[in-house]
């Protein structure tokens, strides 16, 4: 079987650097610092009091102000990312076959602001069951998918991708898949999340994940350093439409890239730490490669999943020069979450948005914050340190991986006809 070639015809992202692609992009590029002291809730007797909050947000600019009221912060998040993909797009979906127009929406955590003022609610109660009936749909991770395609008329395959910080990323990979193997012409994918209220930073800090560095939160997410200590919350959503080839053509679409690969694996290690020798993440980048039908020598930059955790950062690294020998020397290699904090099950998406919009631009952007050289890190990678760098990128590979030790590769490459 033959398989399609899928291309991105359209990308939208709501993060804390920009509300739109372009703000994103430059904010990478300029190395902006998205971590700001938390205004979403009252931080006094908690021990992160900062985050990468998304800035100057209107859901009624995206969605009737009354619907707006029945969905969770993570479904307005994805219909605004969802609006400025399919207006970037250039898609007329009156004019194009909706039932093999499909939705794959990814997110790790979902509704959890919806749960926590719900079943707050109910414990200030007097045990009378009086919960609003948009509870349930509120809070359902598949509820994204479900409302992006209502809103569009989409009919082809929709539904959710939960596998942690790697939920968006295997929604790419699946849409990919559907669309190469020829079950559907085009997909609105990616993923949202929106976890910064007392419930998410309280969980994460139970867990001594995040950053407590409160006294500099603009400095705190400091990927490959050695003080680095722990991850910074983010928020958002990416959202990108892959298409079949041969569809995006006909109705005369713009091309920013092809994805040509995605690896999953596992690292059956440990609920929340890395394998320590990397092994999920290299058998993960492996996977991509081969499915991409790529050498280690086709990659010119690795958009790392990078979360600034002690362990995390080892392990990948390790892994990259475990996998690609000498050629690990000539990669560029950044962590973008030093600017955006980490998205959890949106990282994905929007950090595939950083590699497609690599490849365009030819320019790595930058891990920032670096400040000291961990000697367990390999000294001679070239992690992009503090500024970005201009070089000609023929492909870019993404990785994501997520609590479970769910690991998730993309890998997208300069469009050429």
């Amino acid at each position: 079987m033959q398989l399609k070639r899928v291309v991105v015809t359209g990308l939208g992202a709501l993060t804390p650097l920009g509300n739109t692609v372009p703000e994103y992009w430059n904010g990478l590029v300029s190395g902006v610092s998205g971590a700001a002291p938390i205004t979403k809730f009252n931080t006094e007797k908690f021990k992160t009091k900062f985050a990468c909050e998304v800035k100057n947000f209107k859901p009624e600019d995206f969605m009737d102000k009354k619907e707006a009221r029945k969905v969770d912060p993570f479904v307005q998040y994805a219909m605004a990312a969802t609006h400025e993909a399919v207006v970037d797009s250039g898609a007329n979906f009156e004019e194009l076959d909706t039932d093999r127009i499909g939705v794959i929406w990814g997110a790790g955590i979902g509704g959890l602001k919806t749960f926590l003022d719900e079943i707050s609610d109910f414990a200030k109660g007097d045990g009378t069951p009086r919960y609003n009936p948009f509870f349930i749909p509120k809070m359902i991770i598949d509820i994204a998918a479900g409302h992006i395609s209502i809103k569009y008329g989409l009919r082809g395959p929709n539904f959710a991708t939960v596998s942690a910080c790697a939920s968006s990323n295997n929604a790419i990979i699946d849409a990919f898949n559907y669309i190469r193997l020829g079950k559907a012409n085009m997909f609105i994918t990616g993923g949202s999340e929106a976890i910064i209220n007392e419930a998410g930073i309280g969980g994460f800090n139970a867990m001594h994940a995040l950053s407590t560095r409160n006294d500099s939160p603009e400095t705190a997410s400091r990927p490959f350093d050695l003080d680095r200590d722990g991850f910074v919350a983010g928020e958002g959503a990416g959202a990108i439409i892959l298409e079949e080839y041969e569809h995006a053509k006909k109705r005369g679409a713009k091309i920013y890239a092809e994805i040509v690969g995605g690896g999953m694996s596992a690292d059956a290690n440990h609920i929340t730490a890395p394998h320590p020798q990397g092994l999920g993440a290299r058998n993960v980048m492996v996977a991509a490669l081969e499915d991409a039908g790529m050498t280690v020598d086709d990659i010119d930059y690795i958009n790392v999943h990078g979360t600034s955790t002690p362990l995390g950062d080892i392990s990948e690294t390790t892994a990259i020069v475990n996998l690609f020998g000498e050629s690990a020397y000539k990669l560029n290699i950044s962590s973008t979450k030093s600017m955006t904090g980490h998205l959890l099950g949106a990282a994905g998406a929007v950090e595939a948005i950083a590699a497609i919009m690599a490849v365009v631009h030819d320019t790595v952007p930058p891990t920032i914050n670096h400040f000291t050289d961990d000697p367990a890190i390999d000294p001679k990678l070239n992690l992009t340190f503090n500024k970005a760098q201009k070089r000609v990128i023929r492909a870019a590979l993404s990785n994501t991986f997520g609590f479970g030790g769910h690991n998730t590769s993309v890998i997208f490459k300069k469009f050429v006809e």
